[in-house]
């Protein structure tokens, strides 16, 4: 079955391509985006276009979705630790936990967010892509801690605007390798694909403009404990730009940690935890913030250390 989109460009997106356009406006990513626009999918005021043009403030982007282009569907499936921190008609807050994904995608096999909440009698918004619907922002699989999932349509286009804007404060906790020095600061380096690994990120010039604050709460032998405002929201940020300083993430193998101090810290995934997250609520237009506790690995890996 497919699915048809009419957009209407807002005047931030001017000038930008229109693969990247429509990756923006419909959740969908830039590659899935580019592949719609080969297969002549994609027209701007009424004309066909590929995914190298412009769009402009005021076009009518028209995209025609088939079914086999919008990836895996949501299956539900209970996620028994999956805690609900927030709902009400136009978001829900969950907390979680490690090894779930934020919704499904091609190569995971393993629950989601999403099949997490449609398992629980959730009804979420069908803004975004499918596999996507009502996704905001994500955190890896790896990453435990707070998300913010619209149920509304209205509610999906205020917060996706709210995290384009960055009005969004979003506080991490890391442990990472050694003693950052300073002690606290910004990184300012952009973040790209890694050119030799598909599912990498590093730092690199032709990356994407990223911002990420740090602050120094305890420092340990081996380790010390962060505190991580997110300017942008790249996909791996934390975790590449403090491999980047040679302070990887704490158990994070994929990029650069030490391996046995992860085993002597019985971790079996990078040392990141989305602690806090606060935004302009949708529907009531009220500041919000929410919290959330270390999960039972994190917190046993500071009490070993």
């Amino acid at each position: 079955m497919t699915q048809s989109r009419t957009v209407l460009v807002p005047e931030g997106l001017a000038g930008e391509r229109v693969d990247a356009a429509l990756a923006r406006l419909l959740g969908l990513s830039r590659t899935a985006a580019a592949d719609l626009a080969a297969a002549g999918e994609v027209s701007v005021n009424g004309t066909v276009v590929g995914k190298s043009a412009r769009v402009a403030d005021g076009d009518l982007l028209d995209v025609t979705i088939p079914a086999p282009a919008v990836g895996p569907s949501i299956e539900p499936t209970p996620i028994p630790d999956l805690q609900i921190v927030h709902d009400d008609d136009d978001i829900v807050v969950v907390d979680k936990p490690p090894g779930v994904a934020a919704h499904p995608s091609v190569g995971w096999s393993g629950p989601d967010v999403l099949g997490g909440l449609l398992a629980a009698g959730y009804q979420i918004t069908t803004s975004g892509a499918s596999e996507r619907q009502g996704i905001v922002s994500r955190l890896d699989v790896g990453t435990s801690g707070l998300m913010v999932v619209a149920k509304s349509e209205y509610g999906y286009s205020r917060l996706k605007q709210a995290f384009r804007s960055r009005s969004v404060d979003k506080t991490y906790h890391t442990l990472v390798q050694g003693l950052p020095d300073p002690l606290s600061g910004t990184i300012d380096a952009p973040i790209g694909r890694h050119p030799g690994h598909d599912y990498k990120f590093a730092v690199m010039d032709s990356g994407r403009h990223s911002v990420t604050h740090y602050e120094l709460v305890e420092a340990f032998r081996a380790a010390s404990l962060l505190e991580i405002k997110l300017e942008t929201g790249r996909t791996h940020q934390i975790r590449v730009h403090f491999s980047a300083l040679r302070h990887p993430c704490v158990g994070d193998l994929t990029y650069g940690a030490d391996p046995v101090l992860a085993r002597r810290l019985r971790l079996e995934r990078q040392w990141l935890h989305a602690v806090g997250l606060g935004f302009e609520h949708p529907g009531t237009g009220e500041w919000v913030t929410f919290a959330s506790d270390y999960s039972a690995d994190l917190g046993r890996a500071l009490d070993l250390l």
